[in-house]
């Protein structure tokens, strides 16, 4: 009986350990679109991308050294990297859209 139990708390542990990886990113669409916007003004709120995929979303939209990148109170990740040869502070927000200030 002892081994059957450890089996069902085992699958229990799997499960919701699959669940809890799986959920940190689907609830924003913007994690899992693709596509690179510019926009003036970075949105605040609860930012669901991780530092890779800020990088790889502010490369996408043309930039290059991507560095830096911190998330600040606002739930924006921001950064510097090179614009045509210059260096430009850059930042993410929650949408995905990539802004320089």
């Amino acid at each position: 009986m002892k081994p059957h139990v450890l089996a069902i708390a085992a699958a229990v542990l799997l499960a919701s350990g699959a669940q809890a990886q799986t959920h940190g990113n689907s609830h924003n669409p913007a994690v899992k679109d693709s596509s690179a916007r510019t926009t003036a003004l970075a949105a605040k709120g609860r930012n669901s991308f991780t530092e890779s995929q800020a990088q790889g979303r502010i490369a996408k939209a043309g930039y290059t050294n991507v560095s830096k990148l911190a998330k600040n109170r606002n739930g924006v990740w921001q950064g510097s990297a090179m614009q045509h040869g210059k260096k430009v502070n850059v930042a993410l927000d929650y949408k995905g859209n990539v802004t320089v200030h």
